[in-house]
């Protein structure tokens, strides 16, 4: 089935000069870019997007993070592109990502891992419409 999924590249990879890298490694495996944008994050934001960990103790620490720098937001499209997605990006932490993933690759640690990817289908839908109106997202032939 095919489906859309958001990817973030986080201020940590943005910061190293690495999304058009990561945009490039999306496409060469098989992720059609359906929008893209770059922007900074304001606190409210930041806290809006990741209002479902607002109760867990990382939650300022992610705040202020996913706030220092400029993050790339994507939609992607593909045939079941989440779970795609989430294993072509690698394991949260780095140190336990697959060997030439993303995270592997670029992450140096489990809150600077270089991107965020929407983990389920309820999430893709929130997250997309987060960043982008429906006219913004390309109907991808």
């Amino acid at each position: 089935m095919i489906e859309r999924t958001l990817l973030m590249v986080k201020p940590d990879a943005t910061g190293r000069g690495l999304a058009g890298e990561i945009v490039g490694r999306l496409e060469k495996g098989g992720f059609k870019l359906v929008a893209i944008r770059s922007l900074t994050l304001t606190r409210s934001e930041a806290e809006s997007f990741y209002g479902v960990h607002r109760e867990r103790p990382f939650f300022g620490d992610l705040v202020e993070y996913i706030t220092s720098g400029m993050v790339v937001p994507m939609v992607l499209e593909k045939e079941n592109a989440i779970l795609d997605l989430r294993e072509f990006i690698g394991a949260t932490n780095p140190a336990e990502a697959r060997k030439g993933s993303i995270r592997s690759d670029m992450g140096t640690d489990i809150q600077h891992n270089a991107v965020h990817s929407s983990d389920g289908p309820d999430t893709a839908r929130r997250e997309i419409s987060f960043f982008f109106t429906e006219r913004e997202l390309v109907q991808v032939v």
